[in-house]
């Protein structure tokens, strides 16, 4: 009665704890979050006080497919800052950065197609490859490599079926950054094979050094979004630029799929790019730059491995070789009897992912604290330190 595709995509363990999570704190527990991808800040005033007066004016009618202009052009002079030029016409307002891979799944591949993805990586990319009947194909990464592949793993992956590639920069779940030169060098070997290369971008705003892969090729496809810099997970609003030809069958698969952005949501990220907004997003990208260094110190002291320390994002790709447990019995494990919430590395990755624990920084100093002594607790009682 249901779908393949419905039956063969496997459940979040990580919404899994959450769930556990939350029945442990109804229960009056205190639980120290290290799963969630999602900013503990609410969202900016400056953005919540513009959606509420775009409600207040009636504006919460149907836009363009593409989205409305305004907050394009605030997006491309985004990019304008950067030193990149990207116009206003090549950018197209999505339902996050979901609602991107859907359209561009179902823009650049036919059934059977493959498009390459790296393992680890976001888990839901090769279930939008699936959804149109694509063929996910995986490159296995590693920490000597700064978990993102090589020119030549891209060149032996590739094969008469593989229609283009997924990557990410900064990546989830390890934070790290594909360097400026290995773009372009990708890119011009895809044009070579007539294929894509999709780069998500959605951490790149929570890096110092990263520039997006549009000043190096404008030929790419590149998604972003407003839930994790800009705090609006919740808002679902995300973008993505694309060639020119590529605009007009895009906006079509919009119309199609979803009719329009939401109303409210689009006017509220207008705000986001203000001053006053991005002093807000620039105080908070240094708070989490502080519990990173924090979290990775502890976590280190108490004889865990991070082989790669991330340059982006919220996450630690972390190895637990040393405690001699599977990655999901430990996360199990220190739910149940210690109340810390961590994400196994089998959400993300087939290789290696019995070895790795990401763990999320979207949690306030004194959690980080509490988690780390918890931690020590669970390593002691369990004979490892």
């Amino acid at each position: 009665m249901y779908s393949t595709l419905s039956k063969e995509i496997n459940s979040f363990t990580v919404l899994q704890l959450v769930h556990r999570a939350s029945e442990f704190e109804k229960q009056g527990h205190r639980v120290v979050h290290f799963e969630i991808g999602e900013p503990d800040f609410q969202t900016a005033e400056p953005i919540v006080a513009k959606a509420e007066n775009a409600i207040k004016k009636g504006l919460t009618k149907y836009t363009s497919a593409q989205g409305i202009s305004d907050l394009r052009v605030a997006i491309s002079n985004f990019y304008k800052q950067q030193g990149v030029e990207v116009p206003s016409d090549r950018i197209i307002i999505t339902g996050g950065a979901s609602g991107g891979l859907v359209l561009l799944s179902a823009l650049l591949l036919n059934h059977g197609d493959e498009m390459l993805i790296t393992d680890p990586s976001y888990p839901c990319n090769e279930v939008f490859t699936k959804l149109v009947g694509g063929i996910p194909k995986k490159i296995v990464v590693s920490a000597e490599n700064k978990f993102q592949p090589t020119i030549q793993d891209i060149k032996d992956a590739w094969t008469e079926n593989t229609k283009g590639i997924l990557l990410a920069s900064p990546a989830n779940p390890t934070g790290t950054l594909l360097d400026s030169h290995k773009i372009n060098e990708i890119q011009n070997f895809v044009e070579e094979k007539n294929g894509f290369f999709i780069l998500d971008e959605i951490y790149q705003t929570l890096s110092n050094t990263y520039t997006s892969g549009l000043s190096f090729n404008q030929n790419i496809f590149v998604l972003n979004s407003f839930s994790k810099y800009f705090g609006m997970t919740g808002w679902r609003l995300g973008w993505l630029v694309a060639p020119e030809t590529a605009i007009e069958p895009l906006i079509k698969l919009a119309q199609n799929l979803f009719i329009s952005p939401s109303s409210p949501a689009q006017y509220g990220a207008l705000a986001a790019f203000e001053e006053d907004a991005m002093a807000i997003h620039k105080e908070r990208q240094e708070v989490f730059q502080k519990r990173a260094k924090l979290l990775a110190e502890g976590l280190m002291d108490l004889g865990f491995v991070i082989p790669v320390l991330p340059e982006a994002a919220f996450y630690l790709y972390v190895d637990i070789s040393h405690t001699k447990m599977d990655s999901n019995d430990f996360c199990w494990k220190l739910m149940e009897d210690y109340k810390v919430a961590a994400t196994p590395g089998y959400d993300f990755a087939e290789a290696n992912a019995e070895k790795y624990v990401r763990f999320a920084f979207t949690t306030g100093e004194d959690s980080i604290i509490l988690g780390l002594e918890r931690i020590k607790q669970a390593l002691n009682d369990w004979n490892i330190l």
